[in-house]
């Protein structure tokens, strides 16, 4: 029961978070004013909340034995690829979470918020999605034994 528990709030975390930062992109890509900036850190919020979930679902199942050993999952080159895309998302990340802790701490203070780097958030908030469309693929591959070490 633990298994399909943790394997389905694990796919529920990808696809919320996959949404979440799609609009998260589209947001940034829109007029910024008061009701644009919620949208966005709405958005954001959500992104954050499914990459925690995401994340500690999967290291509960790669750690725990669940399902296969740990020792499975690191010598298959499928899966450490997948964990190379996910590094890279989290590498991506850190700018546009600088920038928007940085916008929710003007707008808490009423100051004005400088927009300027949205387009540049926007890009990386498209290029993030792309990535993590490629983890689905890596993810199917390893469902079907691609990549795992041979006996």
């Amino acid at each position: 029961m633990l298994r399909w528990v943790l394997a389905s709030l694990h796919l529920l975390a990808l696809g919320i978070g996959l949404g979440a930062v799609w609009a998260r992109g589209r947001g940034l890509r829109r007029e910024l004013d008061p009701s644009g900036l919620r949208r966005v850190f709405v958005a954001d919020a959500w992104w954050g909340g499914a990459a925690a979930l995401w994340i500690s679902t999967g290291v509960w199942r790669l750690l725990s034995g669940l399902e296969k050993s740990t020792s499975y999952y690191l010598q298959n080159h499928v899966f450490l690829t997948k964990m190379g895309l996910l590094l890279l998302i989290l590498l991506l990340e850190v700018r546009p979470m600088m920038a928007l802790i940085r916008w929710r701490r003007a707008v808490g203070a009423g100051r004005p918020v400088d927009t300027t780097d949205a387009g540049t958030l926007a890009t990386i908030s498209y290029v993030q999605v792309t990535v993590v469309v490629l983890m689905v693929f890596a993810a199917t591959a390893m469902a079907r034994g691609i990549g795992a070490p041979r006996p």
